[in-house]
């Protein structure tokens, strides 16, 4: 398969968990690319949200499975509490993941904010302590596309970075986390860039080597990241035209488009170890939903020593290609249906990506060991 990979044994292929067990499959004893050593390269394999697609998203619940099914890295999202500390929630807003509408001592901290130039209604994390965050409890963002999932609503708090980072060493894997909204939180006094760099170095991670990737879709805070820590930076870049929030801001016109080409990837490659982009910018999509020619964009990245990370990889048909759907377009459970992730996931692979970021973080690993070992 890929001329960068090293043929070895795959591991027993991992079995999506039913709500009734975890799966039985043998855990990595660490992030694979860097065990292998000896310059040889193995794409990644992240567990998006954790193993979202059998756990609801950003719990403890998520990342256990998400490792038990063989990922390198669980990714945290991060925002801040009232009090400064760190959890892990896609977006500050919570009530699309938690209980919180349900809980009357918390009713009248409902509100309205502008948030990176949009408006948006509800609870938000800065408002709450962590001890006040404890007493909700975490549930399906997708009810209607993953009902099993909602099986465990209710049975997750929100998880703490330390915690995260405390049960990735525990089990020999690495962490992959996102600064989310990072000019927001600098503005109302909860920048989230120190109080992250501060627990990765209290556990021991500090230098490129470790086992972390720190990812964000702004520029500014990757470059001061840059002046303070050896870690490894993902610069992420959007699918459309728009412009980073911390250019925008700025007056800056740079585009997630400019950032793609050779010019903007150079750019990068003086503060960042790699880009983090949607599965479009690598191979892109026509209007009839099928996939189109591949850019030239892992090659040019590969030429200024960028590492290239796609995502989102899901199993249902809704979010495949449509060269990769599965089933009766008009039966009712379609769009939720799992659809030939197993044939999407080689197509990437074989396109010299330097990792995936799956909600089953177990069939990316399986794809990836078989194609290593030359199936």
């Amino acid at each position: 398969m890929a001329r960068h990979m090293r043929a070895t044994k795959p591991p027993t292929p991992a079995q999506p968990p039913s709500p009734a067990r975890l799966p039985s499959t043998a855990r990595p004893t660490g992030p694979l690319s860097l065990l292998l050593g000896g310059g040889a390269h193995v794409p990644i394999v992240v567990g998006h949200r954790g193993a979202s697609a059998f756990r609801p998203e950003h719990t403890l619940l998520s990342y256990e499975v998400a490792i038990q099914l063989g990922a390198d890295y669980i990714e945290p999202d991060l925002v801040s509490t009232k009090d400064h500390v760190l959890v892990s929630r896609h977006e500050n807003e919570l009530s699309a993941t938690t209980d919180i509408a349900d809980h009357p001592e918390f009713a009248a901290r409902r509100t309205a904010k502008t948030i990176n130039g949009g408006r948006k209604t509800g609870w938000f994390t800065e408002d709450f302590t962590l001890a006040e965050l404890r007493t909700l409890r975490a549930r399906e963002r997708f009810p209607r596309r993953r009902p099993a999932n909602t099986a465990y609503d209710g049975k997750a708090q929100i998880p703490t970075l330390e915690e995260i980072v405390q049960l990735a060493q525990k089990h020999g894997v690495g962490i992959y986390p996102e600064i989310k909204y990072p000019s927001y939180f600098a503005s109302i006094g909860l920048p989230i860039e120190g109080p992250l760099l501060e627990t990765l170095r209290r556990y021991g991670w500090d230098d490129a080597c470790d086992p972390v990737f720190i990812q964000s879709f702004e520029t500014g805070n990757l470059k001061q990241l840059r002046s303070v820590t050896r870690l490894r930076l993902i610069q992420l870049i959007g699918a459309g035209s728009g412009t980073p929030y911390d250019l925008l801001k700025s007056g800056n016109p740079t585009t997630c488009d400019d950032l793609v080409t050779p010019a903007g990837l150079r750019q990068i490659a003086t503060y960042a170890a790699g880009i983090g982009v949607t599965t479009t910018r690598v191979v892109p999509v026509g209007p009839d939903g099928r996939l189109g020619a591949p850019t030239s964009l892992v090659q040019d990245a590969h030429r200024q020593g960028l590492q290239v990370h796609v995502a989102t990889v899901r199993d249902e048909n809704v979010s495949l290609p449509a060269d990769y759907r599965r089933g009766d377009p008009a039966g009712p459970a379609y769009s939720r249906a799992a659809g030939d992730v197993t044939g999407w996931l080689t197509r990437l692979y074989g396109l010299q990506v330097d990792g995936v970021l799956a909600d089953n973080p177990g069939v990316a690993r399986t794809v990836r060991d078989r194609l290593i070992a030359g199936g």
